[in-house]
């Protein structure tokens, strides 16, 4: 199943996409998708529900964030060895936890803003997580029953507020519109195993990322369980998985994002998101 949600910023209504890729209102029966709406008994509900008796939504409204109500935005870092090589930084022996603000989050075709004064913004295409029920010291055996679905996310970040000015990166990840998240939550039964997942990234169309999940160095039930050590993971939590090689910042010469640029993004399955970049908006 396909949940999304779609419509004007601050408007928006949950959807559905229909087996020809239609979308379909759900305002008729429930009124947003948030952490109430991503147990298993709750999606088996909504899976429960025929599409075709759905009304259409006609025309090409803006797609937002599949989902409302996500208390934290956790990236991990350098999860992909190749990644890690072309960052010139060792593989990490555990996952590289870091923090995205919420305030960050964004469509998947929303401009991305460059912050004011910025000079190394970069790309990151990354598979995300969407917890659906709470999460805490979870084995790796059971940690994927504790995911309602999947997601694409682009991780942009501005590498010297991450790398150059201090020892956190947070500072790099959590700018406005750095998280495009969507255009669709896709629940777990459609994606048996989510390491097994094409992504790409193209800028300005030319290909510059290309992976697999199967490289990551942890994998998504490794992840969730270990994060889940440190703090509870509770439904609407997104977790952004790692990136494969192609960033900007290892590229020679180092190549960033400027006004104009436009990046296309997706993943097996998952869907794909398409931003301009802007420049920075007071």
């Amino acid at each position: 199943m396909k949940l999304a949600r779609y419509g004007r910023i601050g408007k928006e209504k949950p959807g559905l996409i229909d087996e020809q890729g239609r979308l379909r209102d759900l305002s008729g029966i429930i009124d947003d998708i948030g952490p109430g709406q991503l147990s298993d008994k709750a999606l088996a509900r909504l899976a429960k529900i025929n599409p075709q008796a759905l009304p259409a939504v006609r025309g090409k409204p803006r797609f937002a964030v599949p989902l409302t109500g996500t208390g934290k935005f956790i990236g991990i870092g350098l999860n992909y060895s190749d990644h890690a090589a072309e960052a010139g930084m060792p593989i990490p022996k555990e996952p590289i936890v870091f923090m995205k603000a919420t305030s960050c989050l964004s469509g998947p075709s929303d401009p991305v803003m460059l912050p004011n004064g910025s000079k190394k913004s970069d790309w990151e295409v990354e598979l995300g997580v969407v917890i659906g029920t709470a999460a805490r010291y979870v084995s790796e055996k059971d940690a994927l029953r504790h995911v309602a679905g999947y997601c694409v996310v682009n991780d942009v970040s501005e590498r010297e507020y991450q790398l150059e000015r201090g020892s956190q990166w947070d500072k790099g990840k959590g700018c406005d519109t750095f998280g495009p998240v969507g255009p669709w939550l896709v629940t777990r039964d459609e994606i048996p195993d989510p390491q097994r997942l094409d992504l790409w990234l193209d800028l300005n169309g030319k290909r510059v990322q290309s992976g697999n999940t199967r490289t990551m160095i942890f994998s998504v039930a490794e992840i969730v369980s270990y994060v889940s050590r440190f703090m509870t993971l509770l439904p609407g939590d997104i977790i952004t998985t790692g990136t494969p090689p192609g960033v900007g910042m290892g590229m020679k010469p180092p190549r960033f994002l400027k006004r104009g640029d436009e990046m296309v993004l997706g993943i097996d399955g998952l869907g794909e998101q398409r931003q301009q970049v802007i420049a920075y908006q007071a």
